[in-house]
């Protein structure tokens, strides 16, 4: 069997059980977006303020295929996945040894680290960024410069967390002896421009959880990446203790970057083996471990583009490793991938898992009690509750619960609770006022739709329901923004 198919082979093994997975979290958002829904997606998701177009254009392309079909959406991750795993394989034999390629390419398609992007669909943009930038590799390698610096700019339109690639680059021509400069500026001119547009866009955003939407400062996200750099590290080394939402806890995060530091010191002592990799594997988490900010402080999809460096690395130093040893271990890592491919299959193990793992993060135990029938899910948010009194979310969360299964009353109470904590939110008012709604309190209702465009001109809901009880927008609330599309839920 050529080496290929083997590494299509064991990518199947692995992950093949991933078709029949459901959408998850974010996943959701797809459904109900135009730029995926409507015939005219594929032109639209082209506008100046939208991130990741070619990523978008692929959801529009899978719902063209089959609709809100899971399996649609899912195909795509898992063909980018086996595409990216063969081609990392044919890109590296030309810089190290055929040997070291062939076990660098498996590491990359069966680690367990790589569940998220495989079995996530909304994470699709993270194989197919790295799926072009190992085609720039491919080019690059074969002096075919300026497709090369074409090709980055496609990876760029597909996440911009690989905007460092061109250092990455950069890393190997030094290493191999090659300087050449005037294309690697030009690929860090595109990364600059493409970068700052998508900074500028998530002003746009405001749900978008990054850049200027994240609800972190820039400095207090930089403090955690030491600690998550390290769990990003020891998870590759031993990959067990995955989590959909892991608790990151910082406690003296000068010790973390001490540790980091030290492995970078390491690598760049052993800069002619694998060290090379290691510091290209740092290069590549920069813009996702660094300073620019984002809701999540960790999120093992980060390490995708990553892994192309360190399976790299682990090809290296694993060279000399006896055969059945490196079957053993190739063979165990199947064994988890499979076992993840499991827990993503179903919305309420992946978040009971979560719940378990992290269990002084509130948003596991919200998503866990949407997973569940409704008194189940109730029985989670009054234990969280419990635990966490003055959280909003879950409140919000219970109030949602009680209007679906019309129960206006104890919906009011919850949705009460919830703008106690935060009496200026327009979600809030609006919530309470479609509960006074849902009790035929017609005025009281209005009055809080009314008071939620006040807050916030642009909230679509508190329009949308406006409209259903008869009543128009206020006049003197415009709104600058197209409420169309404003990304809200």
């Amino acid at each position: 069997m050529g080496v290929g198919y083997l590494i299509i082979a064991v990518v199947l093994l692995a992950w093949g059980a991933s078709l029949a997975g459901p959408f998850h979290f974010d996943d959701y958002s797809l459904l109900v977006d135009p730029l995926v829904t409507s015939a005219r997606g594929w032109l639209l998701v082209w506008r100046p303020i939208q991130t990741r177009p070619l990523s978008q254009f692929t959801f529009w392309a899978s719902y063209m295929m089959a609709g809100a079909t899971p399996w649609a959406f899912h195909i795509w991750n898992l063909a980018l996945h086996g595409m990216g795993s063969v081609l990392l394989w044919r890109t590296l034999r030309m810089i190290v040894a055929e040997r070291a390629a062939v076990i660098a390419a498996l590491v990359f398609a069966v680690h367990p680290i790589q569940a998220e992007v495989v079995n996530y669909v909304f994470a699709r943009s993270s194989a197919l960024s790295t799926l072009l930038c190992l085609v720039v590799l491919w080019l690059w390698l074969r002096d075919r410069i300026w497709a090369a610096v074409a090709v980055f700019a496609l990876a760029l339109l597909a996440k911009e967390e690989c905007v460092t690639f061109p250092l990455f680059l950069a890393l190997l021509d030094w290493w191999r002896g090659k300087r050449r400069w005037p294309a690697i500026g030009a690929m860090l001119g595109l990364a600059f421009l493409l970068g700052l547009r998508v900074l500028i866009a998530t002003k746009f955003v405001p749900d978008g959880g990054g850049g200027f939407a994240s609800r972190i400062a820039p400095l207090e996200y930089f403090t955690a990446q030491g600690v998550v750099i390290l769990r990003y590290l020891r998870l590759l080394i031993l990959p067990w203790g995955f989590t959909v939402d892991p608790e990151i806890v910082v406690v003296v995060p000068w010790l973390a970057w001490l540790g980091v530091g030290l492995i970078v010191a390491v690598a760049c002592r052993t800069f002619k083996g694998p060290g090379v990799w290691i510091l290209a594997g740092f290069i590549l988490l920069i813009p996702s471990s660094s300073i620019f900010p984002a809701d999540d402080l960790a999120a093992d999809r980060r390490m995708y583009l990553p892994m192309i460096a360190f399976s790299a690395a682990l090809g290296v130093i694993t060279l000399k490793w006896k055969r059945p040893v490196r079957v053993g271990v190739g063979v165990v890592l199947v064994g988890v991938c499979v076992l993840r491919t499991q827990v993503w299959n179903s919305e309420r193990t992946l978040w009971k898992e979560a719940v378990e793992r992290a269990p002084d993060k509130v948003r596991p135990r919200i998503q866990l009690a949407r997973a569940l029938e409704p008194e189940p899910g109730l029985a989670v948010l009054d234990a969280a509750a419990l635990r966490f009194p003055e959280e909003f979310d879950i409140e919000t969360e219970r109030g949602r619960i009680f209007l679906t299964t019309r129960r206006p009353a104890e919906a009011l109470g919850s949705f009460g609770k919830a703008l106690a904590l935060k009496p200026s939110n327009a979600m809030a008012l609006n919530n309470r006022g479609v509960a006074l709604a849902a009790l035929g309190q017609k005025e009281a209702a209005r009055a809080d739709f009314e008071r939620a465009l006040q807050v916030d001109p642009c909230f679509v809901d508190a329009v949308g329901n406006l409209g259903r009880l008869g009543y128009g927008t206020p006049l003197g609330q415009p709104c600058p923004k197209n409420l169309e599309n404003s990304g809200r839920p």
